[in-house]
């Protein structure tokens, strides 16, 4: 497993997860990230799934000013496997997550299929003196789904203590949420960018996080972009207008089983 290593001692990192082929949210977000004044951007994998045009995201991918790391969907399209291996066990779930491979998958250009298996499955780096783990599932399993209330703290503590690490940076799940001990270590779910939190409104989700002395602050950053645009691109290219609706209502439609009892009960499906 390829991991990078970087010690510079940033005080302020943008991160964000699962851009899912929303080019035009993978632009608002840097966009957004940068105005702020990150000094470092770190997309924690994920690239394609969901929505259309997946060469455009790589595209930018490879020409912003964004550092990545592998998630599940680029080690299977990057080598060209039979599916996601997403890790849902429902078969609407695999129904609609086979449909959303297969496309993405076919018009993946082999230039950035080389480039997505080629990413480093995780990355160390630090927010002033503290250690922070980036990863896109968790430390154990690339597809490991972490919810906010199937997370206890013991759990939380343990992982940190297993990893020497402060801070656990994730994303998979597609919702943002974090949970701290006392002494500031915890888990940080900085969400995904390619489709909403399944909270009813249009906005995508990422994650600033900020030295701020004896720990890292954390700010969960909602970002507007060109639904319209991305819906009738998802359109043209013939893709389920299940996906169309949850970007246009921000309720998820699709891969909801997999949702705890708890997170399901905040959606509208």
């Amino acid at each position: 497993m390829q991991h990078v290593i970087d010690p510079t001692p940033y005080k302020k990192v943008a991160l964000f997860g699962g851009t899912y082929n929303n080019w035009s949210a993978l632009e608002h977000t840097v966009a957004d990230a940068l105005r702020r004044g990150a000094e470092a951007i770190w997309f924690l994998g994920d690239a394609g799934g969901f929505g259309p045009l997946p060469n455009r995201t790589v595209d930018l991918l490879r020409s912003l000013p964004v550092r990545s790391i592998q998630g599940n969907y680029d080690d299977s399209v990057g080598n060209s496997k039979e599916d996601c291996a997403c890790g849902y066990t429902d078969p609407r779930d695999n129904h609609f997550a086979q449909i959303s491979y297969d496309y993405t998958l076919a018009n993946t250009s082999t230039d950035h299929r080389t480039w997505l298996a080629a990413l480093p499955a995780q990355a160390r780096i630090q927010v002033g003196a503290h250690r922070v783990l980036l990863c896109h599932g968790s430390p154990r399993q690339v597809n490991e789904f972490l919810w906010e209330s199937t997370t206890p703290l013991g759990f939380v503590e343990w992982l940190c203590k297993t990893e020497k690490t402060d801070l656990i940076a994730c994303t998979h799940t597609g919702i943002h949420w974090e949970r701290r001990l006392e002494d500031g270590r915890g888990i940080i779910n900085v969400g995904a960018i390619g489709r909403p939190a399944n909270d009813g409104t249009q906005n995508v989700w990422y994650a600033m996080l900020e030295d701020a002395g004896d720990r890292v602050r954390s700010t969960f950053i909602p970002v507007a972009y060109d639904v319209t645009q991305m819906s009738d691109d998802m359109r043209r290219e013939g893709l389920p207008e299940e996906f169309i609706e949850t970007l246009n209502t921000g309720w998820w439609t699709t891969c909801l089983e997999v949702l705890p009892g708890r997170e399901r009960m905040r959606g509208q499906h």
